[in-house]
């Protein structure tokens, strides 16, 4: 089976327990907080997934480094342990959070800009634009990109609105480029 699959059920599995304990948004910060000290400690993955050292060890460090989190999520890692799958833990919390974010109606958005957007700016684009993808609210995350001249290059899971003035540059390039001929 594939780690994504893989990483689809125990994001699945997860969500279920979260949704009947009503712990949707706590159990969503808790992997969040997992996959930031994976992605922090890249000597972690080494450690966990090492043949030389015994399965009780790992066991031991996952629950020293991870003791203020629930038991869920600890049980979660020590299970991933014992099935030689704690590498996909990245992909566990993303697919979590993709399901979360369905449940509240919430979709994720890169917002390309010039400059940082303040947060009167990530409000009025998520109210416009989130009705547009049939959802409730946008989960904004800003990207800076001079290219683009002026204006903002938004994009939706495979949809990309494109207000930018390099983008409108480039438009009027290709219309000119094709009445040319």
């Amino acid at each position: 089976m594939s780690q994504s699959a893989v990483a689809k059920r125990y994001a699945l599995a997860l969500f279920q327990l979260a949704s009947e304990k009503q712990s949707i948004d706590a159990l969503q910060e808790e992997l969040d907080v997992v996959e930031a000290v994976f992605a922090q400690n890249d000597d972690l993955i080494e450690v966990l997934t090492h043949p030389k050292i015994s399965t009780n060890r790992k066991k031991d460090l996952v629950r020293q480094t991870f003791s203020t989190l629930t038991e869920t999520v600890q049980n979660t890692l020590l299970l991933l342990l014992d099935r030689h799958r704690i590498q996909v833990v990245g992909e566990i919390t993303r697919e979590y959070r993709a399901l979360a974010n369905e449940a509240r109606g919430v979709a994720a958005a890169t917002v390309y800009s010039v400059k940082a957007l303040s947060s009167d700016e990530e409000r009025a684009i998520s109210e416009t634009f989130a009705p547009k993808v049939g959802k409730h609210s946008l989960y904004i995350s800003n990207v800076i990109d001079k290219s683009l001249i002026g204006g903002v290059k938004l994009r939706i899971g495979n949809r990309i609105y494109d207000g930018s003035i390099s983008g409108k540059l480039e438009s009027v390039h290709r219309e000119l480029l094709a009445h040319r001929s």
